[in-house]
């Protein structure tokens, strides 16, 4: 990838086929939980099915912070993303195979194998580069592209399959996509040059990393701790992507296109479409400004923004619609602007996160970025409980709590930006 390691394409491959499998069953889990058993799903309630939706992709993301430790302490990067992809294509096998105690394994097997894979990925891309090399957004903004890929195609694939076909069948597929992952992650190992390998312990480095005068550190540690809570914030309202927003493509969306109905999981693949469209410009954008781009603290003050215009306008069309259904261009809008929040923050947050953490707990801080989107997935998961196809008012009211929210928050983190740089250091 020009004038990137050889070790990027690895990874971007391995995120894609990762991303694969876990976007093609985030786009119909709700969709098969909730719908009736003679149908093929099972059969849950909206509440249900929304606090298992929450509490799985949530864990998913909250695994990466001792997925991280043991890379850091027992497996080294590299060692423990090839597991996890591993337990990740096991869980979904297990999703495919079926009945009710299978079911809850097979989601217990792939957050298992999430936790391993994904902060581990993030961190080795981290290797790869300088703490300030110029290349350093820019590289995490093309490893955001492989992400994405996977996460376009598979909605397509996975929820029309499980839509139209057979919900179990949706999720052998989720399989194939990761074993590929496993496969080409173990074909393109050696272009990692060392990055991923567990790092011997020198009581002498050890020593002087862990001096408690070290107040530089701390101060880091601590702008870590405050773009934390906006980083969760944000993605709160973005995850509902795959509860509230997926129950409304479904009930409260007229799902066609020249007379034709189309799954409404295929909603999903808008927000991928949009990241591998826009992340090359954003790439391009950072890079062409180099000193002169906004610091992090601001890339995500204007992510939750952004994040909070989208839901104005589902909220908008939401209360014109007189009780009816909407038309889709809506939530083309909304998924436009979550996007746009989405590259301000996402692939910012991975790099400032990496860039902020001392070496010898890079993976870990890069699980506790997870944890802030482990976080904002449970805040999803519950929102979403509240939704009510039948109640066009409480919807309204839904969104355009989830909007203030974002906004507030965003206008507070602007007005605090001066001082998280100062913590910052350094690191933009």
């Amino acid at each position: 990838m020009g004038g990137h390691p050889k070790g990027l394409s690895t990874l971007f491959f391995t995120e894609m086929w990762e991303r694969f499998s876990y976007y093609g069953t985030r786009a119909f889990l709700m969709l098969y939980m909730t719908a009736a058993v003679s149908s093929g799903g099972l059969g849950f309630d909206t509440a249900k099915a929304a606090t298992i939706y929450g509490a799985y992709t949530s864990s998913a993301y909250f695994a990466t912070l001792p997925g991280g430790w043991i890379a850091d302490n027992m497996l080294g990067a590299r060692r423990s993303v090839l597991i996890g992809g591993i337990l990740i294509s096991l869980g979904n096998l297990l999703l495919f195979i079926g009945s009710m105690p299978l079911f809850y394994a097979g989601l217990g097997t792939v957050v298992i194998g999430t936790g391993l894979l994904k902060s581990n990925a993030a961190a080795i891309v981290g290797e790869l580069y300088g703490k300030n090399d110029p290349r350093r957004d820019s590289g995490f903004s093309i490893f955001y592209m492989g992400i994405n890929f996977g996460a376009f195609i598979s909605p397509l694939i996975c929820g029309w399959i499980a839509q139209r076909v057979n919900f179990r069948l949706a999720f052998l597929f989720a399989v194939i996509g990761m074993t590929c992952g496993v496969a080409q992650f173990v074909l393109g190992t050696h272009r990692l040059e060392g990055a991923g390998e567990l790092k011997p312990r020198r009581k002498e480095v050890e020593k002087v990393e862990t001096q408690p005068g070290d107040s530089s550190e701390w101060a880091k540690l601590s702008a870590i701790g405050f773009l934390f809570c906006f980083s969760a914030i944000f993605w709160g309202a973005f995850e509902q992507a795959g509860s509230s927003l997926n129950l409304f493509a479904r009930d409260m969306t007229a799902n066609t296109i020249f007379g034709w109905e189309y799954p409404s999981s295929w909603l999903q693949a808008l927000n991928a479409v949009f990241i591998v469209s826009f992340a090359p410009v954003f790439s391009w954008m950072w890079m062409r400004m180099g000193d002169r781009q906004p610091s992090s603290p601001a890339k995500f003050a204007y992510g939750l923004l952004l994040a909070g215009a989208g839901f104005l306008v589902v909220a908008y069309a939401t209360s014109i619609a007189g009780g009816g259904k909407v038309s889709p261009l809506w939530l083309v809008l909304v998924y436009l602007l979550h996007t746009f929040g989405e590259l301000s923050l996402g692939p910012v947050g991975l790099s400032a996160f990496s860039a902020l953490a001392p070496v010898r707990v890079a993976a870990l801080m890069m699980g506790v970025y997870y944890l802030s989107i482990s976080a904002g997935n449970l805040l999803a998961g519950l929102a979403a409980r509240s939704f009510d196809a039948s109640n066009p008012e409480a919807v309204v009211n839904l969104f355009g709590m989830v909007a203030a929210v974002c906004v507030v928050s965003g206008l507070v983190l602007f007005a605090i930006t001066p001082f998280l740089k100062k913590l910052m250091g350094g690191v933009r």
